[in-house]
């Protein structure tokens, strides 16, 4: 066992348990060992990150717009995928998908290459891409362009089958995607999730059947739950299989509709947080264009010009906090909402998600307020505050 060195902390949070006064042993980026403090190799570099903190595995989010001012379908390339990452591993996402909304086909094509580009060269925090529309519902648009929505066609299919990636996700409205559709996408890998649809529950449900495997922040942009209509709410609660993002910013859900909804949700999948970045994200300034429209940030709230709800400028860390105060959430299952639960419905919790020997070295350092102090991805990393007076929700 050749180690690199070592990470002792006065607590450390597994992904299943508390642990106190133990150390983390790093070899070539991966975690080789958690070990007792008293059992530290001797001769081993070792940092000692100070008896009050806590540190947690990586934070995972499967929705990233922007951040630090930039904005994917703004900047679908190389340079702005990595200006987001850069961004939003200062507030403890070592993993993410930088999100591509409803667009032209040739932006589109560019941000797939970026990624392709990103992950063959091993840049830090990029897992995958998010392709949040155009297979959408109008009814359910939301901030997405309505001139650019439409139906999925076979050659739809056949082109998401090509792009190369090895994690994908895909957000279609259950109604403008066919069962056999979704079958095909799930079989070939891709990562079918349920949004912007208006669909009922009995579609919702034929879609998770054929193989849909996520919902896209629950409540938002999609058919309510009713006592005689259930919806696409009802399907996500309903479905065993179908894990659900939530946006813990205060805004997009109710604190009382995410508690109903953690109690409901039929397991083994679960709810998960989100980030549903955009550029005001871990930046200043107030303003930007989504599709030719202006975006305003107000508070923490981001609206269109008609007071559509256009994303967040929330981080990973915030949300953390949010569902411990408002949500009720234990500080564990809310660190496995960031981590280990993204982790698992992207396919990626036998590498993240966990602080566990063979484990990909994704660290993050909270303060007893559950601010973040340092950050690691693939074990290189340092105690590294965030920027005063940058703040999320």
């Amino acid at each position: 066992m050749m180690l690199d060195s070592a990470l002792r902390v006065g607590r450390l949070f597994t992904g299943e348990q508390f642990l106190d006064d133990h150390a983390v042993l790093l070899s070539q980026g991966r975690i080789e060992d958690v070990v007792p403090a008293a059992q530290l190799p001797s001769g081993l570099p070792v940092e000692d990150l100070g008896p009050d903190l806590l540190l947690v595995p990586g934070f995972v989010d499967a929705q990233v717009n922007g951040g630090g001012g930039v904005l994917f379908n703004e900047a679908p390339d190389l340079a702005g995928a990595m200006a987001i990452a850069e961004t939003h591993r200062r507030f403890g996402a070592t993993a993410m998908l930088p999100t591509f909304i409803t667009d032209a086909d040739a932006p589109r094509a560019r941000a797939v290459v970026a990624i392709r580009q990103a992950l063959a060269e091993r840049r830090p925090g990029i897992a995958g891409i998010h392709l949040e529309g155009p297979f959408l519902c109008r009814a359910r648009k939301g901030a997405h362009a309505a001139d650019l929505i439409r139906p999925m066609s076979d050659a739809d299919v056949d082109s998401l089958l090509e792009l190369g990636l090895d994690t994908v996700l895909l957000t279609v409205a259950a109604e403008n995607a066919t069962p056999k559709q979704i079958r095909r996408l799930s079989d070939a890998g891709i990562i079918v999730s349920l949004g912007h649809s208006d669909a009922s529950y009995e579609i919702a449900s034929a879609a998770a059947d054929a193989g849909a495997r996520g919902i896209t922040h629950l409540f938002n942009a999609m058919s309510q739950f009713g006592h005689r209509g259930p919806g696409l709410v009802g399907a996500a609660l309903d479905h065993g299989a179908l894990w659900c993002g939530l946006i813990a910013d205060g805004h997009h859900v109710h604190a009382a509709a995410a508690r109903v909804a953690l109690r409901a949700k039929k397991g083994p999948a679960r709810l998960f947080l989100i980030s549903d970045a955009m550029p005001p994200a871990g930046a200043p300034g107030d303003t930007f264009t989504l599709s030719g429209r202006r975006v305003t940030r107000k508070g923490s709230r981001l609206t269109l010009d008609d007071g559509t709800l256009a994303g967040c400028d929330l981080t990973m860390d915030a949300a953390v906090r949010h569902a411990v105060s408002a949500f009720d959430v234990p500080l564990g299952e809310a660190l496995r909402m960031a981590s280990l639960y993204p982790a698992m419905f992207l396919r990626l919790d036998h590498d993240r998600g966990r602080i566990a020997p063979g484990y990909c070295g994704d660290l993050v350092l909270l303060s007893p307020k559950l601010q973040v102090e340092g950050v690691w991805i693939a074990g290189q990393g340092r105690r590294e505050p965030r920027a005063p007076g940058v703040s999320a929700a």
